[in-house]
């Protein structure tokens, strides 16, 4: 196979997802769509293992339970150096990314939108005991969830990496390219966050971040503005002088911000409000619930950090089945790859680390991005406190052996969006990196090997 690259102009636009993902140059792929996008929506296979969900005449709702989905690999084509696809792969991406593989929550039967309102109007009242067996009650045939896969869904990066495999081997190139993930080098990204649920939680923050300096570990700390308690000013200027950071969680966490979209533009003036206030970034809804289609509204945020990456464990199910940051407009998100220390403890009451180091292995065996959230609220007892010393010891451990970069969100966020921004020149027989934080930023390699992408740094 000739490994040097033909620089022939095709049209960017059915492939700018996979462009903005490898930040590789314009010219390096080309894909096309071959079939009708009049054709069924449902789901379908690309490959052994690559689950899709999008318009393709092979597509099929019902075949997921059956776990038999039809595989379209076959009708892939290649012709001229282009790759022609039976489906649309902005669209398929789209679709795993803001869960539209899902059914929108405003189409929900009837009678679980009156479970949810009842639950919710009652909470204030009910104990926590009783509130634990209640979610585990509505959380019981989880296990039984097909798709997204757990414990961590990679479907749209090997989407991403199938498809460019298919390119360099239209072109038939072994190696091309790309802007490395993350800056100088790191091999992964870990974020730590903390969303502060009660006036409980908000006491036990300052013992926190001590628990974190110990382990050279900064955190971003989500409040809730209005109802739940009220936030004294030493207590933000406390977490600002330990160099955490400010984040908005929800407006009043009573699980009503998404319920429809006249009360949710409502809220989102008065958080947008809070958001300018406490000079905050970014932004957390309570319990997970989301509607991506209405972030447009945020518009005081640089990103969002609602929408896990596997949902099996929260009220509202899906997942963005992704474990790198993309962008729903001009919102940067920042999926949730962790699960959540309540579920982990009370849904799942397991009190060791085994199931997040299985997800951190998983991510960073793809050199991904790990995110976790911490509640201040369920660590203060001291098993769940031991467990979460034990996560930061492990972490610990990972940032010195395999070169594991811990920022602050909002520091992931800034170099992402520079990262969008740079492009790959060819110069005087060599690639180059341009644009604003390229001192930073690494050339990579992704090496076509037996049909398969491998990465040279």
């Amino acid at each position: 196979m000739d490994s040097t690259v033909n620089h022939s102009s095709v049209d960017v636009g059915p492939n700018r997802a996979l462009l903005d993902y490898y930040r590789c140059p314009d010219d390096l792929v080309d894909l096309r769509r071959s079939e009708d996008t009049r054709s069924n929506s449902g789901y379908f296979r690309l490959g052994a293992e690559i689950i899709c969900y999008g318009h393709c005449a092979s597509a099929s709702k019902e075949a997921i339970e059956r776990g038999a989905l039809p595989d379209v690999l076959p009708k892939v084509k290649v012709r001229d150096s282009a790759v022609y696809l039976p489906f649309d792969p902005a669209e398929v991406i789209d679709n795993l990314r803001l869960e539209r593989y899902v059914e929108p929550r405003s189409e929900k039967k009837l009678l679980a939108k009156l479970a949810h309102n009842a639950y919710y109007s009652v909470r204030p009242w009910l104990g926590a005991s009783l509130r634990r067996r209640l979610q585990r009650l509505a959380l019981r045939r989880w296990q039984g969830n097909i798709f997204p896969k757990w414990p961590v869904d990679r479907s749209v990066d090997r989407l991403f990496e199938k498809l460019l495999a298919l390119s360099m081997d239209a072109r038939q190139v072994n190696k091309i390219p790309f802007l490395w993930f993350w800056p100088n080098g790191y091999s992964s990204c870990a974020v730590m966050t903390h969303d502060v649920e009660t006036k409980t939680g908000l006491d036990f923050c300052s013992q926190l971040m001590a628990i974190d300096d110990l382990h050279g570990i900064k955190a971003s700390y989500q409040l809730v503005p209005e109802k739940r308690y009220a936030i004294p000013g030493a207590m933000l200027q406390a977490i600002r002088e330990d160099r955490c950071e400010v984040n908005i969680h929800d407006l009043n966490h009573d699980g009503q911000l998404f319920r429809d979209r006249e009360q949710f533009l409502r809220r989102a003036t008065r958080i947008n409000e809070h958001a300018s206030n406490y000079s905050a970034k970014g932004f957390r809804s309570g319990a997970l619930y989301r509607n991506s289609d209405w972030y447009g509204a945020l518009s005081q945020f640089s990103y969002d950090m609602s929408i896990p990456n596997v949902a099996h464990l929260d009220p509202q199910r899906g997942g963005c089945c992704t474990a790198m940051p993309f962008f729903i407009g001009d919102m940067l998100e920042l999926p949730l790859t962790t699960t959540q220390d309540y579920s982990l403890f009370h849904i799942l009451r397991d009190y060791s680390i085994d199931l997040w180091q299985q997800q951190v292995s998983l991510i960073m065996d793809n050199h991904g991005f790990i995110s976790f959230n911490i509640h201040p609220d369920y660590v203060i007892e001291s098993r769940a406190r031991a467990v979460y010393i034990s996560l930061l010891q492990y972490l610990s451990q990972l940032r010195n052996e395999r070169k594991l970069w811990m920022p602050l969100p909002g520091e992931v966020a800034t170099w992402w969006r520079e990262r969008s921004r740079m492009k790959l020149v060819h110069q005087n027989g060599s690639w180059q990196i341009e644009g604003s934080g390229k001192e930073r930023a690494r050339i990579a390699y992704a090496c076509l090997t037996d049909g398969a992408i491998t990465i040279a740094r």
